[in-house]
Formats: C-alpha cells, structure tokens, sequence
C-alpha cells in the first residue's frame, strides 16, 4: 500500500524537472498573452469595425464549414468505418492527409483543383460561372479541407466503438441499411458525431494558412480573424492581442466541452 502510494504521488527528480520545464514552456506564452492584454482599451479594440468584420466573419464561416464537414464527414466516417473495400487504409490514410500537410500546401492543391484554370474550376468556371478563390465561399472551402478530417477520425472512432447488435436487430425487423443508421446508430453515436462537429469548427476558427493562400485576405470579405492577427501585429499589435484573446477562449471554451472526451473529468 506504502510503495503504491509513492508511485501515485511522488515522482522522481529526472522526470519531474523536464515535466516542470515542459509546462513551463507551453504556458508561458499564454501567459504573456494575458499579462500583455490590453485590458483598457479592450472593449475599444474589440468594438472596432475591423475586429468586429474579422469576428462575424470567422464565425460565419466556421461554422458553414462545420456544416459542410458534418454533411460529408459523418457518411464518409460511416463507409470507412462499417464497410470492407479494397484500398480502404488507403482511403484512410489520405482522409487523415490534412491533418499533418502543411496547411499552406493544403491551399495551393486547392488553387490548383478548384481555382479558375484548375483540374475542377475550371469547369465550374466556364459551366456555371462559380469562381471559388478569393471568396467568402473560398474561406468556408479551405477550412472545411482543414477541419472535415477531425470530425471523420471522431465519428469514426465512435462508430467502431458501438455497439453493431442494434444494428442488426433493426436489419431483422426489416430496416434498410440507411433507415437503421438514421433511427439507430445516429442517436448512439452522437455524442462522438457533437464532440467532432466542435473540434472541426475550432479548426476551422483557427485556420490560417490554406485559407489565406486559396481566399486570400480582403477585410470584410476573406479576412478571418486568425488572418486579421497576422496583418494587425504590422500596424495595430493591441488590435493583434485583442483578437488573440477571442481565439484563446474559443479554445479554452472547446477543451471545456470536450473535457470528459478528451482530457478525462478527474
């Protein structure tokens, strides 16, 4: 009981220094953000027109894209997840792509297949007219390229978690595939399906460098709020820090929500 105790509640210098030095670094800039804040004026600063268009268009937008995600995101997680097909890690493997590309080189494949002379845009282009990149609907397609794979990898996880049984119960009382996952597995894995749709819209929040390189950055209309930071650190640096303020509680909002998901409740 004596030696179980030690190891619960004691931890040995070689470890404990580095992991003292580890927290150190990752809270420290945080820190500085609070300790820097412009508190004053801060109201003034989000109060802006500037800051404000930067705040409704964020906001706006991420949550179309969480839209768009939780549309083809939950289908997708469900074939990947419930199906056997040939190439299926691969599948795998290149709906989870997004999550380690650089997400400035997530943005030059987007030009290169939907701008206007692109694989795609092109054809939307010339046969109906829709020009993407630098466009409000720009900024909801780069960051649904961004966030659609957490929402994929959530429902996923969640799906193969469940129990199939009631599944198959509903298929014996002669419900079709799509009407069990609409009135069966839907309701049980929605908890997965929320916890998802909130980490693909704090992605997509947060989205900087496809968004800029696909939609660009004009006020009002592609200049999200991650983007307005990059550009108010040039001339307006309390400007910058107000508008980080905002996305560091979205974060800390979304680590709250997800708290016995991800981070466990103890």
């Amino acid at each position: 009981m004596g030696a179980t105790g030690r190891r619960a509640g004691g931890a040995p210098l070689p470890l404990l220094v580095p992991a003292l030095i580890g927290l150190a670094f990752l809270l420290l800039p945080l820190l500085a953000l609070l300790i820097r804040a412009p508190w004053r004026t801060l109201p003034r600063q989000l109060g802006s027109a500037s800051v404000w268009q930067a705040l409704r268009l964020s906001l706006e937008t991420a949550t179309t894209a969480t839209a768009v995600a939780l549309v083809l995101g939950v289908p997708l997680a469900w074939l990947l997840a419930r199906t056997v097909f040939p190439g299926r890690r691969i599948v795998r493997a290149l709906v989870t792509l997004p999550l380690v590309l650089p997400p400035v080189v997530g943005g030059v494949a987007l030009l290169l297949a939907l701008g206007r002379n692109g694989v795609v845009g092109r054809f939307l282009d010339a046969w109906f007219g829709l020009t993407l990149p630098f466009t409000t609907a720009g900024v909801v397609v780069a960051e649904a390229f961004v966030a659609m794979p957490f929402l994929v990898i959530s429902v996923e996880g969640t799906l193969r978690a469940a129990d199939t049984r009631y599944e198959e119960a509903a298929a014996t009382l002669g419900a079709s595939r799509f009407t069990a996952f609409r009135r069966v597995t839907l309701p049980m894995i929605m908890p997965g399906v929320a916890a998802g749709a909130v980490l693909a819209w704090a992605r997509a929040l947060g989205e900087f460098g496809a968004t800029i390189t696909f939609a660009g950055s004009f006020p009002g209309r592609t200049q999200t709020m991650p983007l307005a930071v990059y550009l108010a650190l040039q001339d307006d640096p309390a400007a910058a820090i107000a508008l980080s303020l905002v996305l560091l509680v979205v974060s800390v909002a979304v680590l709250a929500a997800l708290r016995d998901r991800w981070t466990g409740s103890v």
